[in-house]
């Protein structure tokens, strides 16, 4: 039997991770889908500018009419974790092109990305 852990790290196997730095390079492209995952009371407290928010427990029924399945797509919650999940979800839902936020919204306010 696994773990929540367990299934976690499995997730982050199987996809791509970018760090803070390499977010605010796409993020300032901005043709990239920046995808808060979190639920509604902690984006209410903040979000990355421009964020798509669909909570992780939504996603397989809400994704495909929030994001295209041909969008370049960062994923973010708190830490890192339902994002991993999340990506791993998408990647078999048919996108290709997701990654998710290594150390969530708190990396990037700590390396000092903006927050509406």
């Amino acid at each position: 039997m696994k773990s929540g852990t367990d299934l976690i790290n499995e997730s982050k196997t199987r996809i791509k991770q970018v760090d803070a730095r390499q977010a605010f390079s796409l993020h300032e492209r901005g043709d990239v889908v920046f995808l808060d995952v979190r639920d509604l009371p902690e984006v209410n407290l903040g979000r990355i500018p421009g964020a798509v928010h669909v909570s992780r427990g939504n996603l397989e029924t809400k994704i495909e009419a929030a994001v295209p399945r041909d969008a370049e797509v960062v994923i973010y919650c708190a830490s890192g974790n339902r994002s991993a999940l999340a990506a791993d979800t998408m990647q078999q839902m048919g996108y290709t092109n997701v990654c998710s936020l290594a150390g969530g919204i708190r990396g990037w306010v700590e390396a000092g990305g903006d927050v509406d």
